[in-house]
């Protein structure tokens, strides 16, 4: 299995040209190649068809730890 940029290098296409085959916008393609957003399961499909790869061989986790925050935090003035 091999992440969404690394499929991006191999095949040699940008973010721009794989948005416009998978349909999707720019910015949701930049962000899923980033690992900073994971994609739905239409948006996977979309994604993988436009590689010419199945969904099940694209690692789809997140390469920025997500962090799980607690409490009301300092905008409203109290600690939790």
């Amino acid at each position: 299995m091999k992440v969404i940029a690394r499929l991006m290098e191999e095949t040699g296409i940008s973010v721009a040209a794989l948005a416009a085959a998978a349909g999707l916008d720019k910015k949701l393609v930049k962000a899923v190649a980033a690992g900073n957003y994971t994609a739905s399961p239409l948006q996977r499909q979309r994604l993988a068809a436009a590689l010419g790869v199945s969904p099940e061989e694209i690692a789809w986790d997140h390469a920025v730890p997500v962090q799980h925050l607690r409490g009301n935090g300092p905008q409203c003035g109290r600690n939790t």
